[in-house]
């Protein structure tokens, strides 16, 4: 099981002992200034999250470097362990993640996992995007005592986001299941659209493609073996199966890596229980998630 260590928060400040052998002046003077730290720290924690509800259980919003996060938390979260979680893509507040994510997020979090995201706006997975995401998870991380490893959730163009951020960070992946992802640039948006936020001309960004496409930069998650599972449908016009998740997951697997691919026969890119209540898709992210893989 993965214990709380390494870092000290407001949430995780608990049960704290001191041998009677080693109280002096110096170590009161230490927990004098250590408990003043989390003092602060609560209170400034309490002062800037927004506490709402969604999927019938606690939601926070903050501000991380000027993007607006979330974190909903498990009803029967763990107050001895860390707390597995799902990060969804593309958060964009008020909008997604929404009330058709409802059936998955409630087994999820039924399960004792958070889920979590940052709205990044449309970064299509660029640089300064990858930025906010790490500093967002490092925050998450020591602040709401979640696990040192995520379960990515990519939907759609939030797979350009996950996917970009996973192949740097691929030692805090646990694993990866995407519904229809856009994986390939050059499928969507198209890069003449995606070179604004990548801040290049779009010559500019198919010179250096290689280095930004996330079909095209599988090697540190094939080496790593980290379990991806995608579901996408046979018809979808928007972001093409085989462009997109269907070439992923034939690479990552000629790279020797951990890939699987669901194909809904018929279904395009739409809101649809074949997508957002597969059995098979959410037991893969329990199952994967579960502390114990950590």
């Amino acid at each position: 099981m993965a214990q709380r260590l390494g870092y000290v928060s407001a949430h995780q400040f608990r049960n704290w002992t001191i041998e009677p052998s080693v109280i002096n002046a110096h170590s009161i003077s230490k927990c004098i200034a250590l408990l003043s730290v989390v003092a602060i720290a609560h209170a400034a924690l309490s002062q800037d999250a927004k506490v709402s509800e969604q999927y019938g259980a606690k939601r926070l919003d903050f501000a991380v470097e000027g993007f607006q996060g979330f974190v909903v938390l498990p009803p029967n979260a763990s107050t001895t362990e860390l707390i597995p979680w799902v990060w969804y893509a593309p958060t964009f507040i008020g909008v997604y993640p929404n009330d058709g994510h409802a059936w998955m997020t409630t087994q999820l979090l039924d399960a004792g996992f958070a889920i979590a995201g940052v709205d990044v706006g449309e970064s299509y997975g660029s640089p300064k995007g990858v930025a906010a995401y790490s500093a967002f998870f490092d925050h998450v991380v020591s602040e709401y005592s979640l696990a040192t490893k995520a379960c990515l959730l990519p939907q759609s163009r939030g797979g350009l986001m996950l996917l970009n951020w996973a192949v740097e960070n691929v030692s805090r992946v646990q694993c990866v299941a995407g519904i229809y992802t856009v994986c390939n640039l050059e499928s969507y948006p198209g890069l003449a659209r995606a070179c604004g936020a990548y801040e290049l001309s779009e010559e500019a960004l198919r010179d250096t493609l290689e280095s930004h496409n996330p079909i095209d930069r599988l090697k540190p998650l094939a080496e790593a073996n980290t379990p991806l599972l995608f579901i996408h449908g046979d018809s979808d016009t928007v972001v093409p199966i085989e462009a997109n998740a269907g070439e992923l997951v034939a690479r990552i697997l000629s790279l020797g890596g951990n890939a699987q691919l669901i194909t809904i026969p018929g279904k395009g890119h739409e809101e649809v229980p074949e997508f957002f209540q597969s059995k098979p898709f959410i037991t893969f992210l329990l199952n994967q998630g579960d502390p114990s893989n950590q």
